[in-house]
């Protein structure tokens, strides 16, 4: 009989948590006790119609939930039924075929019967076992075993059923075992094979291209746990551009292993060796990545491998951590992944000659104009790196000066630098700062460099971009400097912006004043250094979007054709710097223009669409891109040569020469002069009338074409205008 304590329990009723386990409160009873208390139990349900309907309506969601998931599966399904006929036809075939009973009446008969007995246990069971509400992409080790499962008792359940029909009289015991050891590893076939692609797509006859693209080869360091989830989830996305070409371990025993498709190909101390060996097969690391940190790496070796990375001109990062936890109520809705500027471009970054700039920069009193601006600011951080006597920086702007300044003391506090406000418009004071340091080097890279900008205020771009050139060269020339290098764009060919023919008058200055010193008329050398778009730099392209993606979007682009050439910060200053260098020191380039090698034009849009994919987003649908048409002054393209320069070899790396044709230093002064008294004196037309005068492929045109100009390399558009949506600073 029931104890006390027992009946009372029993007579408050179940809750729905011990209708899953009805027994589990009543203790070491009797089967009486069980007995009785599994009536109480079905008596308290037939009780309570609520509870009867809320236990129904939860089987029927299951029932209904595995339906669907069959239906969204049914491929899979189909498959896995005609596999398990297979497996059992085979099975049959193995044991009774072995001493000619299968062709005998009685088996033929018996398989006959059996195969739709099997099938539909199996088509019963695989759905109840949950073999169709899972996602085989993300299969691991224990939905295999969920495989195995599912074929035991779909067995199990046909031999109940032949069992009760047949008493099993027919088939063998055995055929079944052999049905399991067939059907298991036949249904996980099916499911691997999308894991046996995703493991061979980096594997070693991985194909460089994916969806028609090119990948970025990268070194992972690491081949631990965090190295495995970026390799999966790099192997799992089809829009990811990253393609691991091995790995560096520091643990001995992983060396000649693989990971998920990747080689390990030795450990750190094997960095120079693997990137010879990678550099030779045709797939140099563009990417060295720290997947996590090295046991037994301490940061000195840590360091040293950064820095012979960087001088390989390899860049270097580390993806964010996987259990990173973010801020959900953070001001911007959209958190943005970290953009590497590198992966933007389609090609790798040129190897700095550090020996050829170190030999230039040391123990030299360099100036810096326009320090605080983004290529400006980049100039001082490399110069000031290579140990320069002293650093004077030349800004206009107060805070842009005082940032430059906190940061290099905070970077490099053994570098003597003084800081000066100082307008490039002021010859006076120009001369004065020039004299009073003894200047060796001039890197003039202030100016006045947005399109939209200048172009509404062309005056002040002739007084900044023209008479500021031709001051700071003045200055260069009277203090005995050995040599001045001014930043140029490459929006002066074939200009239509104000900006661009601003800046072709003062490389045409510049190119006159180096032919003064190739006629020893002058004892400095003046070269001028020519890019492009620059990544990253302030009110440029990238920023933008960066703040436009932040608030959702839309991204603005001028025009699906519009195409730029694009280099980072980093690059461009470093090969400004050799050309510098090398120009300086093996009398190269003398009366040309040095162009720096940017490979092919980029289309916005497509550098609009590859950020919304390096931020986590899908284009056009998490983030709209948006055609908002042309402006004044901006073409559809740019170009790095004119038809009426010369272009020739010049013997350093990534760097390219061209030779326009020379505008004798005199009238360039006289033509100069009037230019000054016309901006200061506001005459807007008069300015721009004298600079269309000065030079013929400065194109003024107002209209707008109404399709968009191809590209065509090294030929003259000057009609084609337009704008793109946020032009990046050449300068």
């Amino acid at each position: 009989m029931l104890s006390q304590s027992a009946a009372a329990k029993l007579c408050r009723g179940p809750r729905m948590s011990q209708l899953d386990q009805p027994f589990e409160a009543i203790g070491p009873l009797g089967g009486q006790s069980l007995l009785i208390a599994t009536a109480i139990a079905v008596g308290r349900l037939v009780s309570k119609p609520r509870t009867i309907v809320h236990v129904l309506s939860y089987l029927r969601r299951r029932v209904v939930g595995r339906a669907k998931a069959v239906g969204k599966n049914l491929h899979l399904y189909i498959i896995d039924l005609a596999m398990a006929l297979a497996a059992l036809s085979f099975a049959s075939f193995m044991r009774l075929g072995l001493d000619g009973e299968v062709t005998s009446p009685e088996s033929y008969h018996s398989l006959l019967f059996a195969l739709p007995c099997f099938l539909f246990t199996c088509a019963v069971v695989f759905p109840v076992t949950c073999l169709y509400t899972r996602n085989w992409r993300y299969a691991s080790v224990g939905d295999m075993l969920g495989i195995l499962r599912a074929v035991i008792v779909a067995s199990l359940a046909f031999v109940f059923m032949m069992f009760v029909a047949t008493r099993l009289d027919s088939i063998p015991r055995s055929v079944m075992v052999i049905e399991v050891l067939l059907l298991v590893p036949l249904l996980i076939s099916v499911r691997i094979r999308s894991k046996l692609i995703e493991t061979g797509r980096f594997g070693p006859a991985a194909n460089r291209a994916r969806n028609g693209r090119d990948m970025v080869p990268v070194l992972l360091i690491g081949a631990g746990d965090a190295a495995d989830h970026y390799i999966r989830a790099l192997q799992r996305d089809p829009d990811a551009r990253h393609w691991p070409v091995g790995l560096l371990d520091n643990a001995a025993t992983t060396e000649g292993y693989f990971l998920r498709g990747v080689p390990v190909l030795g450990s750190i101390e094997d960095f120079d060796t693997v990137i010879s060996y990678l550099e030779v097969r045709g797939i140099k690391p563009r990417h060295v990545i720290f997947t996590e940190r090295m046991p037994g790496l301490v940061d000195p070796a840590l360091e040293a491998l950064i820095d012979r990375a960087e001088r390989l001109g390899i860049a270097v990062s580390r993806p964010a951590p996987v259990l990173e936890l973010r801020n959900p109520k953070h001001e911007s809705r959209f958190e943005l992944r970290p953009i590497e500027l590198t992966d933007l471009l389609e090609r790798p970054q040129t190897v700095l000659d550090k020996a050829a700039l170190s030999r230039m920069i040391e123990n030299s009193r360099i100036v810096v104009t326009g320090a605080g601006g983004s290529i400006g600011g980049e100039l001082t951080q490399q110069i000031a790196a290579l140990g320069p006597a002293e650093l004077i920086l030349i800004d206009n702007s107060e805070y842009n000066l005082y940032a430059i300044d906190l940061e290099l003391a905070e970077k490099f506090p053994n570098v003597h630098r003084k800081p000066y406000i100082c307008d490039v418009r002021d010859p006076v004071r120009l001369g004065e700062i020039f004299q009073r340091h003894c200047v060796d080097l001039v890197f003039h890279a202030a100016a006045l460099k947005h399109v939209p900008m200048v172009e509404l205020n062309p005056c002040e771009g002739i007084l900044t971009n023209v008479i500021g050139t031709m001051n700071v060269a003045e200055a260069t020339r009277l203090c005995g400097a050995k040599a001045m290098v001014q930043i140029s764009t490459d929006k002066v060919v074939n200009t239509t912006s104000v900006m661009g023919a601003t800046k072709r008058l003062a490389e045409l200055y510049c190119q006159s004043l180096d032919l003064a010193y190739v006629a020893g008329e002058t004892p400095a050398r003046f070269m001028t250094v020519r890019f492009g778009n620059v990544l990253g730099s302030s009110g440029s392209l990238i920023p933008l979007f960066k703040r436009q993606l932040a608030h959702g979007g839309p991204l603005t682009v001028t025009d699906m054709e519009m195409k730029r050439f694009f280099m980072t910060i980093r690059e461009a200053v470093e090969l400004t710097l050799q050309a510098s260098a090398h120009g300086l020191e093996k009398s190269l380039g003398q009366g040309e223009i040095f162009v720096l090698d940017m490979g092919a034009p980029i289309k916005i849009i497509d550098m609009a669409r590859r950020m919304i994919k390096l931020a986590g987003f899908r284009p056009d649908e998490d983030i709209k891109i948006k055609i908002v048409g042309c402006r004044p002054g901006e073409k559809l393209f740019e170009e790095l040569f004119d038809e009426r320069e010369r272009r020739v070899d010049v013997p350093i790396s990534g760097v390219l020469g061209a030779v326009p044709n020379p505008v004798p230093l005199e009238t360039l002064r006289k033509e100069f002069s009037q230019l000054r008294r016309l901006a200061k004196a506001g005459d807007t037309g008069g300015v721009l009338d004298l600079v269309a005068r000065l030079l013929p492929s400065y194109h003024r045109e107002e209209t707008k074409p109404a399709a968009a100009t191809p590209f065509v390399p090294h030929v003259i558009r000057g009609s084609a205008k337009a704008a793109t949506p946020q032009r990046e600073a050449a300068a």
